[in-house]
């Protein structure tokens, strides 16, 4: 209760401190759930289109942030091998959608319908694409620029009918959208070109024994199972993102250490006196540091608390403004920044104890 008293005595600064830590707390759980938004919608799609095999050009170990060139000769050469059941042809090209004077870019895919591979991973309004004349974007990219279903964009000089919208297709900084292998080939000025083939295996048949088969039929490719392929994508997107993440969270981390080591250390310092009297007339062992421990945990209590009311709302202010912004929240990513919080509370606390140690009983007559 004593420390309940000291901290609301001040009741300005008291709101003002819990307001910077709930703001510290909101920018680390924001970041958290922003680094999970982009993590799975940078990697759901080759999450969902479940091929045995990925095969790209030789180096190519991702399609994030590798580029692959294959012909129509390597699906050719790969439908003769024996073991293989089908192979699905994808290309991935940058392009510019226009709307009227609008003009966004998407990673468009370029996929063949009638294999079943290689398209949007979650269709939410729609079907998917069947024809030449159509195309499937990603429900953000929809909500950013006011497409819905049956509207008309173009690409370069084409114009495609919307007739799907897409999820888990949002890269944060880039949206997907889906057309046909031929029009995307179109698009591109090269018919024979594709980025990569997804190979499904006859049922039975060991992966490792196809992919050294296909290896040796065809050089110069590279051949992935579909874990190891995924795995490829999510550690290039953690290499590209998580540091960004990790800078920012950090300096969230240094910022609330600051505001509550400050606030602690001009408590102990405004009460110099209160604190020579308890030691003079003899204060239980660890009383007083454990009154300035109460008072950081007390502070970093209310500030998550305030954290996570306003959370919520906020994300939902930042998506009807900015709805490329993906941000995907779990009562785990909650627990951990709070478990932070208070681990830097207890920091605080340390640090503002020093000042602590340097109050004298002989004060208490001054």
């Amino acid at each position: 209760m004593h420390s309940i008293r000291i901290l609301i005595s001040q009741p300005t600064r008291l709101v003002l401190t819990i307001a910077g830590i709930a703001l510290c707390i909101i920018l680390m759980l924001f970041l958290l759930s922003v680094y999970h938004g982009v993590a799975d919608g940078s990697v759901e799609y080759i999450r969902q289109n479940r091929a045995d095999l990925w095969v790209l050009q030789r180096n190519a170990w991702n399609i994030l942030r590798c580029s692959s060139i294959l012909g129509t000769a390597h699906g050719l050469a790969l439908r003769q091998i024996p073991d293989v059941h089908s192979v699905s042809a994808v290309l991935l090209l940058l392009s510019t959608v226009k709307n009227g004077d609008q003009m966004a870019t998407i990673y468009l895919v370029g996929f063949e319908p009638q294999t079943g591979l290689g398209g949007p991973p979650h269709l939410v309004e729609g079907r998917s694409v069947l024809h030449d004349d159509e195309i499937v974007i990603d429900q953000s990219f929809a909500a950013k620029y006011h497409f819905k279903l049956r509207d008309v964009v173009k690409i370069q000089d084409d114009t495609l009918q919307i007739v799907g919208i897409s999820a888990g297709t949002n890269a944060f900084v880039i949206q997907y959208a889906f057309v046909t292998l031929h029009r995307a080939q179109s698009l591109i000025g090269f018919p024979n070109i594709v980025t990569c083939y997804l190979v499904k295996a006859r049922q039975g048949k060991d992966l490792i024994e196809v992919s050294k088969e296909i290896r040796k039929e065809i050089p110069n490719l590279e051949v992935y199972d579909h874990d190891t392929f995924l795995k490829n994508n999510i550690h290039e997107m953690e290499s590209g993102f998580l540091p960004f993440i990790y800078t920012i969270a950090a300096i969230g981390v240094v910022v609330l250490t600051a505001i509550l080591s400050l606030l602690l250390s001009v408590n102990i310092l405004e009460r110099r006196k209160d604190f020579a009297v308890m030691k003079t007339l003899g204060s239980p062992k660890g009383f007083l540091t454990f009154l300035i421990i109460k008072q950081a945990l007390l502070l970093s209590l209310a500030g998550s608390i305030t954290a996570v009311i306003f959370f919520f709302p906020m994300i939902e202010g930042i998506k009807k403004i900015s709805p490329e912004v993906s941000a995907k929240t779990s009562v785990e990513q909650i627990m951990t920044v709070i478990f932070v919080a208070m681990v830097t509370s207890l920091l605080s606390s340390f640090i503002s104890m020093q000042r602590l140690r340097r109050i004298y009983p002989l004060e208490a007559f001054s």
